[in-house]
């Protein structure tokens, strides 16, 4: 099969030939029709605490229909089922997998990181780990179902209830399915604060009230200022969606007594905080990574309900061949948001 592969940091990717994956009895094999470049893909290509090995096949954001079920594969699958999946190959005998949270599993394999990815023709899914798509659904649209899942699971950990103020931190594809699910939930007001002006403009089509270009030289004290003229008070939860060092220091100034924040983009440098103030203020910080399946059903279920509108976030489609440039163009990113390859 043909694939893009990872070869060394600096280089782009290469489309090659390769061997057709081998599943284990329990697996399925996909066809992929799409496969979305995240972040995290980005991440794994430069140095850093996530950088992947030679030959590494990277992609996790991918749907298509089966092409092979293994013989001892949960569910009623067949061939043809269109499907999504999520990027984990767990064990499904330890508590995590029975509760669905396949991300915790400790003896897993993770797509497009230890496991072959979803920049190939084709790619092994986790009969488990697996969701049936419905027929009217467009396999576009689902390709976006693992970072819709990302924001919900960060919007169900800080428990947004209706009313409340909400402030955005970042208008990448991880903000606006964050602030998408905050106004889904009911959020009075889903501020975002982003600096290109571009993904600004693509923040109100996904659900922002308000949409606030920082003043990087003043700090969290002005970007409070900000908030508060546009939304008559202080955030009740910040989410933090960028992950540069010094964020998570500003969130913690501008949160009021009892506020949460609720840090989601992935900072891979030491950072420092000053813990006091968040302290004397109580604040409530959680953490928020990946997912559980209930969090892809849900997101599937809205898709397919019409009931949330995925389809601003997609600004560009590619072929694998063209995947490359692609990928390297996202590292600094102009207009685009969610780049699809289509196979």
């Amino acid at each position: 099969m043909k694939a893009a592969v990872f070869k060394e940091v600096g280089e782009p990717l290469a489309v090659e030939n390769v061997a057709d994956p081998r599943p284990e009895a329990s697996e399925l094999v996909m066809k992929v029709s799409f496969c979305g470049i995240c972040g995290t893909d980005l991440h794994a290509t430069r140095e850093g605490l996530t950088t992947a090995c030679c030959d590494q096949i990277l992609g996790h954001e991918y749907v298509g229909e089966i092409v092979e079920v293994g013989k001892e594969a949960s569910g009623s699958w067949e061939v043809g089922d269109r499907i999504c999946a999520m990027p984990f190959i767990a064990c499904g005998h330890c508590l995590p997998c029975a509760a669905g949270r396949f991300f915790e599993c400790t003896d897993k394999k993770v797509s497009g990181v230890d496991d072959a990815g979803g920049f190939a023709e084709f790619v092994t899914t986790g009969s488990r780990e697996t969701i049936l798509l419905p027929d009217d659904l467009a396999l576009e649209s689902a390709a976006l179902v693992e970072p819709l899942a990302v924001g919900i699971h960060a919007v169900r950990i800080a428990d947004v209830k209706a009313g409340s103020r909400v402030l955005v931190i970042g208008a990448g594809p991880i903000g606006l399915t964050v602030a998408l699910w905050c106004r889904f939930f009911g959020a009075r007001e889903v501020v975002v604060s982003e600096v290109a002006t571009t993904r600004a403009e693509l923040a109100k089509q996904m659900g922002a009230t308000a949409v606030i270009h920082p003043d990087l030289g003043k700090g969290a004290e002005g970007l409070l200022q900000q908030f508060a003229d546009v939304a008559g008070g202080p955030p009740d939860v910040i989410f933090e969606c960028v992950g540069a060092p010094g964020l998570l220091q500003q969130c913690i100034e501008m949160a009021p007594h009892r506020g949460k924040i609720i840090p989601v983009g992935v900072c891979e440098q030491p950072d420092a905080i000053l813990p006091f103030f968040g302290l004397v203020k109580e604040l409530q910080i959680q953490f928020a990574i990946a997912y559980t399946r209930d969090d892809f059903e849900t997101c599937v279920a809205m898709l397919a309900e019409r009931r949330i509108d995925i389809a601003p976030m997609i600004t560009d489609i590619v072929s694998l061949d063209e995947l490359p440039h692609a990928f390297e163009a996202l590292r600094t990113p102009s207009t685009q948001c969610k780049v699809l390859m289509r196979m």
